[in-house]
């Protein structure tokens, strides 16, 4: 059986994006790209509501390719428990964007192996992580391994 990865809406952004001029970005477009290819057959990988409402989002043409990339993908529902967990960590600091905090829960509640993120302000840093992970321990649920496509692996830039 294939590990489950949550894709957070900055992997589809940066999965479909027009190649930046940012030496950063464009490397992180590439890997994304390439990890994309490789993730049909190694991940079972899945959506949200949320993050089909934020692939919505922006200009039509941008929005239009978002949304091609996730079709077929199955959608995880949003549901009492991931709102409370959603509250819960952002009540205790762990994460302070409400749309983040419900990314977070939504793959935590799902059972997801992974959550896949480029947000390393809110998600994917060390010092959030450590939080995220007590208060979701705290609770009885385990927490996903939140990284990022080159974290998760399998490609080479």
């Amino acid at each position: 059986m294939a590990s489950s990865v949550y894709l957070e809406t900055s992997v589809i952004s940066y999965y479909t994006a027009r190649p930046s001029r940012d030496i950063v970005t464009a490397a992180r477009q590439t890997l994304t790209q390439e990890w994309w290819e490789d993730a049909r057959q190694r991940f079972d990988l899945y959506v949200s509501v949320l993050v089909v409402e934020e692939a919505k989002a922006g200009g039509a043409e941008a929005a239009q390719r978002r949304l091609a990339a996730i079709s077929g993908l199955p959608i995880l529902e949003i549901n009492d428990a991931a709102e409370e967990l959603g509250k819960r960590l952002m009540g205790e600091g762990a994460i302070p964007s409400a749309e983040d905090a419900l990314h977070i829960s939504l793959a935590t509640v799902h059972g997801m192996d992974f959550l896949l993120t480029w947000n390393f302000r809110h998600i994917n840093n060390v010092e959030m992580k450590a939080r995220i992970r007590t208060v979701i321990e705290a609770v009885g649920f385990e927490c996903p391994v939140i990284c990022s496509p080159e974290e998760l692996g399998g490609v080479e830039l």
